[in-house]
């Protein structure tokens, strides 16, 4: 059984896109939000499942997280969600090969799951990264954009690059690494990375990095020099987030600099420089985990 959070409003600890896999002898894979709701459903997911010639149908449930209210969910954090609960069949495993093999590929595709329908596509354009809609009390249409939506540029192949690269591989990122030192042992270590790109020169690193909403940007060179010339390059472009790997002392001589010159204070500001949120971070696992949160954040704002 698929139990998938197609809507969810207010404090619902699940979210749209969250997804659980239950079977008949009760091994479960993934999470719709926890907690008694989640146990409840997948109870009755294992209950369906054991009854003989079950039909492989999608099926709404509509869960509010309050007491002494119809549809109550035992919950009482506020809010309320939407799970479709849909069986698999045989039928089904090409549409969940398909599923895994985007995933792995981090090739986009889009899954779309009604009362009698589970398909995969090419992606479109626009597409957002969930749309439900309901048209009747049992019939609705389902539509989520599998693959990674967000595109992380790291610029500098260190240490730091790679921790973060493992800690973003696992929250659905694109991640591009670009270096001028091709001979990097960090380089030759990073399998986290989707692509990585040995540039003769960050002059020409704007070539590499778009603009766009989807865009997060993290500059992490060797050194001040680099970095400077990276922020020049890629200052007039708008991205998601921009942040700069640096002490205070360093960056505010650099931003003072790059002021002085007529940069516009307003994106100067932008910039998240020290980079990362203030947690005391030391170690290059540390700085990933800040710089993670830091951008987790602006993503989810």
């Amino acid at each position: 059984m698929l139990l998938v959070v197609a809507d969810s409003h207010g404090s619902s600890p699940g979210r749209a896109g969250y997804k659980m896999a239950v079977v008949p002898d009760g091994e479960l894979a993934g999470s719709i939000g926890g907690g008694v709701m989640e146990v409840q459903l997948v109870e009755r997911a294992k209950a369906i499942l054991s009854e003989p010639g079950a039909v492989a149908t999608g099926f709404l449930v509509e869960q509010v997280h309050q007491r002494n209210v119809p549809n109550s969910s035992g919950m009482i954090c506020s809010g309320r969600q939407t799970v479709i609960r849909r069986q698999l069949t045989a039928r089904d495993a090409t549409v969940v090969g398909t599923i895994i093999a985007a995933l792995e590929n981090k090739k986009p595709a889009l899954l779309t799951i009604t009362q009698s329908s589970f398909t995969m596509g090419p992606p479109e354009g626009g597409t957002p990264s969930t749309d439900f809609e309901k048209l009747s009390e049992t019939d609705f249409i389902y539509a989520e954009q599998i693959g990674p939506k967000n595109k992380l540029f790291i610029i500098g192949g260190g240490h730091c690059a790679l921790a973060l690269s493992e800690v973003m591989s696992r929250l659905g990122f694109h991640i591009s690494i670009f270096d001028d030192r091709p001979e990097l042992n960090t380089l030759e270590k990073n399998r986290f990375a989707n692509k990585i790109t040995a540039i003769d020169t960050y002059e020409n690193i704007a070539d590499h990095v778009p603009s766009g909403d989807e865009s997060y940007v993290v500059v992490m060179t060797i050194g001040y020099k680099f970095d400077e010339i990276v922020i020049r390059k890629l200052f007039d472009k708008d991205f998601k987030y921009f942040g700069v790997l640096g002490s205070k002392a360093k960056m505010k001589t650099l931003l003072t600099t790059l002021s002085v010159e007529g940069f516009s204070p307003e994106k100067l500001a932008r910039i998240d420089t020290p980079i990362g949120l203030a947690i005391n971070s030391r170690t290059p696992e540390e700085i990933a985990v800040s710089i993670a949160a830091a951008i987790i954040a602006v993503k989810n704002s």
